[in-house]
């Protein structure tokens, strides 16, 4: 129960007789306030009072409004507490020490508490005898129980002697006394004592602050039910500041739509301005309220800035001051201020009001100082506030910051505010953020014009144009080359930025812009894997992959693991090329880089190596992210890959028709200049495997003539056409010209030692044939490459059930070879073999039997059943029941 306090009486001069001036005791300053019904209690913060009378001394000190009073008044009628309580709400002139010890003994008489006589009462309003004070102490020493003495609005106090005074008493009454003071401001109390002997709770504004709960809780008792976004939208806009959210409530109560008012609600013309301006910025000396009116501009604030927007000297006294005293201001460190942001709304509001047309001008300061001071990032949109966009884009090319339109956290942020540049803006740097705003999307037209316009401006400046601006162009011809499938380009672009090195400043600006040599790299590597040059373009890449970690080389670190990954995919080697793609994804996800800012190629490797597994699943999931990444990307390398692995799926899935489509409308770039070899290569596999599926052998030869010299995939694959075709001659006088496929990986020397063995069945030589399969077998094994077998065609099956090797046919392929007949081309093969318990639950999935009712007809969990159906459409190459039961028809499982 709460301690409740022992009558009533008011005895003793004190209490009724009037104050050392002669005034009457006003006894209202007394009253304990009385919360409102639409009080939130908040059991977080009160908990923390009633813990903190193990102590001497509390403090709940926060700003104007941030619901201080009540709080502590709500918590002295609620909460249960080891003694008596007196309040005593402090006025301007108890700066007088014996109006204020006289109201202060008042106050514990009012509230019930025995004060003895002996202890006497202050004769004179500007002194109080020390002995009083030591009598007091000595009195309040003595109590059974500990008296908890409230000080609310202690912040009137201004008295130093008064401040002593208290803190001798505070001292000297020991565990009688526990004293609780309410204030806008630091008390002259010296808290540094209490702070090291562990002798002071303080409850400060980041404490008193509402939480998203607590302001939904106050939104409800004033009658409004808002959604969990727009209260969190509310508490961060206010952060959490009591009179702000009631005002806002109450506001939002009168209007027909209270969550969209609350959305569109301006704070310049309302009561919480009122309430602001007259609480906080009225009361402040006029340098002060300049000096908030003009820094209102800024989201944070530093001594030298205030003092450049004000044109004086004294901001950081000032600075100081309104910290202390809890005005809105708050110190976040290294000698940087912060204003809440409602204040600052509203501040800005009044200074347009006051200064109209100053706050354009304060923009174009605050940019200058923060640029001079090394903030390009904060003075960018102070230079765009002010529309002085030569400027933020002479400093933003000077700083060679050029590279952060196409990497880092701040990436959109930079595109969306250059995207306001004032179209009659010309200059170089204008003109050269333009045309890399326009690369980042795609846009090689208007990225080709701009830098055209800044490179003709550079030549004919000659000496004097920045190393900066020369870096930049080279940057943007080699990210202009990577659209255009121009490698020449690249590697021009490369080697004048290479003839930059050792430049005066350059130096150290590329030390604090690791991103800038990280896109050459990516973007060079990139346009020699484009022309085929792969192992130049793997020294660029890996250079590339190494750059300094950190949010500004996160994607051309990204992007080069993917293209790396491609790289190694393509001479045949999965097992490399999977373990660089999920370096790729990794990076991507340590770093937090969003869907848009992702290479999809990483995912499309891995899709393309699950394909060669036949894991279709897996293949389908890499292409969904694949595509997810991949939305208005038109990235040549992407665009082109995409199109090829996802017909290579559809091939799979018997889709021949769609897969063949897909290859006729690749795009091996929207803009290129040259063909890209590989791809070429890639397509006339592709679509040689549909013709194959389709029993055309003759279109897959006609598929692959252009590209037989291009490298053994295309021979390997032209010798099986012909061989199947019947044309054994022809495919022998090919094989015999058989390129070397040493240095290449398993999934190329696979293929080949498969058309090998094919050749010689097809000459009568069994054995040779067998052993060519045996190791192909062992070849195929560590990577676990299904799809080669399962493309060879009937040839296989028929060898391998005529003189059968055991040991040499692991039984993760042989179940699918069972699928191959002298027939028709083989359809996804069963994987692996389904246990026993897998064929019961699918026996009981065809009888349309639910999952509850095959888990009760089998005895087992319904999560078990889950988990054998997972396994079963894995091993079938499905998603579905209606397929997994139609596969396994057509495998002979059911």
């Amino acid at each position: 129960m709460p301690h409740t306090s022992r009558g009533t009486s008011r005895e003793g001069a004190a209490a009724g007789a009037p104050t050392p001036n002669g005034d009457p005791v006003l006894f209202a300053r007394f009253t304990v306030p009385l919360a409102p019904k639409t009080f939130v209690r908040r059991p977080r913060v009160t908990e923390c009072l009633t813990e903190a009378l193990a102590g001497p001394l509390v403090l709940v000190n926060g700003p104007a409004g941030a619901g201080k009073t009540l709080l502590v008044a709500d918590w002295v009628a609620t909460s249960p507490r080891p003694g008596p309580t007196a309040w005593l709400t402090v006025e301007a002139s108890d700066n007088a020490p014996g109006i204020f010890w006289s109201y202060l003994l008042g106050a514990l008489r009012h509230h019930g508490l025995t004060v003895s006589d002996d202890v006497g009462t202050p004769a004179r309003p500007d002194e109080v005898d020390p002995s009083f004070l030591s009598r007091l102490a000595a009195h309040l020493s003595r109590q059974p129980e500990p008296v908890i003495l409230v000080l609310d609005e202690f912040e009137r106090v201004s008295s130093p002697e008064i401040a002593d005074e208290l803190q001798f008493v505070l001292h000297h009454s020991g565990t009688g006394l526990r004293l609780v003071l309410i204030s806008r401001t630091e008390p002259l109390l010296p808290l540094h004592r209490y702070r090291a002997a562990g002798e002071v709770t303080e409850i400060r504004a980041a404490d008193l602050a509402f939480l998203p709960e607590e302001t939904a809780e106050l939104a409800v008792r004033h009658g409004l039910s808002l959604p969990d976004d727009g209260t969190r939208a509310l508490t961060k806009r206010t952060r959490g500041w009591a009179a702000g959210l009631r005002l806002f409530v109450l506001a939002a109560q009168q209007a027909e739509d209270p969550e969209t008012f609350l959305k569109e609600f301006e704070t310049g013309q309302s009561t919480i301005a009122d309430f602001l301006l007259a609480e906080v910025l009225d009361a402040q000396p006029a340098e002060s309220q300049d000096l908030l009116l003009r820094n209102s501009i800024c989201e944070r604030t530093h001594p030298g800035l205030a003092n450049a927007l004000t044109g004086r000297d004294d901001a950081a006294p000032i600075l100081t001051e309104l910290q202390d005293a809890n005005a809105f201001v708050e110190h976040i460190g290294h000698s940087w201020y912060r204003l809440h942001p409602l204040f600052a709304e509203i501040l800005r509001a009044h200074l347009n009001t006051r200064y109209p047309g100053l706050e354009r001008q304060l923009h174009g300061t605050a940019a200058r100082w923060l640029s001079d001071a090394g903030r390009l990032s904060e003075a960018l949109p102070h230079a765009a506030d002010a529309e002085d966009w030569e400027f933020a884009a002479d400093r933003f090319v000077d700083d060679l910051a050029i590279g952060q339109l196409f990497t880092g956290l701040g990436a959109d942020r930079l595109g969306a505010l250059f995207a306001r540049m004032a179209p009659e803006t010309s200059c170089p740097a204008s003109d050269l953020i333009r045309s890399a705003s326009a690369l980042a999307r795609y846009d090689i037209d208007r990225g080709l014009e701009g830098l055209e316009r800044a490179e003709a401006f550079l030549a004919e400046a000659g000496a004097l144009n920045s190393s900066a601006a020369q870096l930049s162009c080279a940057l943007l011809r080699i990210r202009a080359a990577c659209l255009l499938g121009s490698a020449e380009m690249a590697e021009t672009a490369a080697r004048r930025a290479g003839r930059l090195n050792g430049r005066e400043g350059l130096t150290e600006r590329l030390e604090a812009h690791p991103e800038i040599p990280a896109l050459m790299l990516a973007g060079l590597g990139s346009a020699r894997l484009w022309a085929g040059r792969f192992e130049a373009a793997r020294s660029a890449l890996s250079e590339a992959a190494k750059a300094p970690g950190g949010p500004s080389t996160a994607v051309p670190r990204h992007e080069s693991l993917g293209r790396l990954a491609l790289i190694d995919f393509l001479p045949g080697w999965p097992g490399r090329a999977e373990a660089l793609s999920r370096e790729a994804i990794s990076e991507a996800e340590r770093s937090g880089l969003p869907a848009a800012a992702r290479s999809s190629v990483g995912e499309l490797v891995l899709a393309a190596v699950a394909i060669d597994r036949s894991d279709l699943i897996a293949a389908r999931t890499h292409l969904h992210q694949a595509a997810v990444s991949a939305a208005g990307n038109r990235d040549p390398i992407v665009t082109s890959w995409q199109a090829i692995v996802r017909s290579r799926l559809l091939l799979t899935r018997g889709e021949h028709e769609q897969a063949l489509r897909l290859l006729d409308n690749v795009e091996e770039a929207p803009f290129a200049e040259t063909p890209s070899p590989w791809v070429d290569t890639q397509v006339a596999l592709s679509a040689a495997a549909v013709h194959m599926a389709r029993g055309h052998p003759q279109a897959a030869v006609a598929a692959l003539a252009e590209q037989r010299d291009a490298g053994p995939e295309c021979a390997t694959a032209s010798v099986c056409a012909l061989l199947t075709a019947g044309d054994t001659e022809a495919a022998l006088t090919l094989l015999g010209t058989l390129s070397s496929v040493n240095g290449r990986g398993a999934a190329v020397r696979v293929p080949a030692l498969l058309v090998r063995a094919q050749a010689a069945d097809a000459l009568g030589d069994a054995a040779s044939a067998r052993r060519l399969v045996a190791r192909a077998l062992t070849a195929a094994g560590p990577e676990r490459l299904r799809r080669p077998f399962l493309e060879a065609g009937p040839w296989l099956r028929k060898l391998l059930d005529q003189c059968p090797a055991p040991g040499q046919v692991a039984e993760w392929l042989s179940t699918g070879l069972s699928t191959v007949d002298s027939g028709e081309p083989a359809r996804a093969p069963v994987l692996e073999p389904l246990s026993e318990r897998e064929r019961e639950v699918l026996g009981r999935l065809a009888q349309m039997m639910s999952t509850e009712e095959i888990a009760a007809d089998l005895f087992l969990s319904v999560n078990t059943i889950k988990t054998h159906l997972r396994n079963i459409y894995r091993k079938l190459a499905v998603t579905r029941r209606g397929e997994a039961v139609r596969r396994a028809r057509e495998a002979g499982l059911l």
